[in-house]
């Protein structure tokens, strides 16, 4: 249930908020990897002080709130990421937050967004609970502010944020930026900030409503029982229209990984790029590794996430069966190459 704003996400509104982000924020670095033979980059989102590019719409959005809107608070809706990006936002501008978080949540993102002082509220995401109007409840309780994950101009500004940082990065647009997929914040944004760049949402398979919604031309709900996924950060139940409004005949057709392709993507990450990626964070790695989407050298992959629970990673690093990680795509085995964070191209 949206509560739509009447304000439209802007371009300026990116610039504007890579602006705030940089002023408290160094830029994540843009890593060097070769995949079936591209060289290309992967932005390591998974690097910012909450292990998600999540702290940059949440930044973005309570620093633009009014004194009085800071006085009430804010309300927020999240499986962990977000959650931790408000957390670590309301801290720093010192803003009550409550987190409408699932039950089911990993424990890590719920340990690690009480740990930020966070209230959390939780409900049953099994039970068919609808989250949003959680939210609105506690916001209409409390005369609190409902940041929404995704649906949300300032926050859709704030994710671009980060391509306004990777055109500076590289000295140019990206042709392509390949980005995982949930309600289509970062996606949205990404489209704002680089005009000129081919946008490709990356979703689970079954969990892949903006591929769909994209293809029909109209916003297309999860089906009614969607498999399991560990990409507990991706599971939207549809997009939003200020969200769909942007990429509908913007972005490139959606594609949809397999859980066996998200590990392979996890554990490449680890073993090629030094980096702890959850499942979620790794969904365009995954495409770009399972040949599911074109890359050339200016292209740039979207590593967003690393909030995993250890001991569920290492059993994805540990696994036996190395197959689609030696050669993902009949392609020679891609090797990537660490960069100094920051470089400029």
């Amino acid at each position: 249930m949206f509560r739509e704003s009447p304000r439209n996400p802007t371009a300026a509104g990116t610039r504007l908020a890579a602006e705030q982000v940089a002023a408290i924020l160094p830029p994540t670095p843009l890593l060097p990897v070769q995949i079936g033979g591209v060289s290309l980059w992967g932005k390591a989102e998974s690097l910012q002080p909450i292990g998600a590019f999540k702290i940059r719409g949440a930044w973005f959005r309570l620093n633009s709130l009014s004194s009085e809107e800071r006085r009430r608070g804010v309300v927020a809706v999240s499986s962990g990421n977000h959650a931790q990006g408000v957390a670590w936002a309301a801290r720093r501008l010192g803003i009550d937050a409550a987190i409408v978080m699932p039950v089911d949540a990993p424990q890590v993102k719920l340990d690690a967004t009480r740990a930020l002082g966070a209230e959390i509220v939780l409900y049953d995401r099994p039970g068919g609970v609808d989250r949003d109007a959680v939210a609105n409840a506690l916001c209409d309780q409390r005369g609190a502010v409902f940041v929404h994950a995704y649906a949300d101009p300032w926050i859709i500004e704030g994710q671009g944020s980060a391509g306004v940082e990777i055109t500076h990065q590289l000295g140019r647009q990206p042709s392509r930026l390949v980005v995982c997929c949930g309600g289509g914040g970062l996606a949205a944004g990404l489209a704002l900030a680089c005009p000129d760049s081919a946008i490709v949402p990356i979703e689970p398979q079954g969990w892949d409503d903006m591929a769909r919604s994209l293809a029909s031309g109209r916003i297309e709900p999860v089906g009614a029982n969607p498999p399991p996924t560990a990409c507990d950060a991706l599971q939207t139940p549809q997009t939003a229209p200020v969200n769909f409004a942007v990429l509908n005949h913007r972005a490139e057709p959606g594609v949809a990984v397999s859980e066996a392709e998200i590990r392979t993507a996890q554990r490449f990450a680890f073993r090629e790029l030094g980096l702890v990626v959850e499942p979620g964070g790794a969904a365009a790695l995954a495409a770009a590794l399972a040949g599911k989407t074109c890359l050339d050298e200016h292209t740039v992959v979207m590593i967003t996430g690393s909030n995993v629970d250890p001991q569920q990673f290492a059993a994805t690093i540990s696994t036996a069966d190395q197959t689609a990680f030696d050669n993902p795509h009949g392609a020679p085995h891609p090797r990537g190459l660490m960069g100094r964070e920051g470089e400029r191209r």
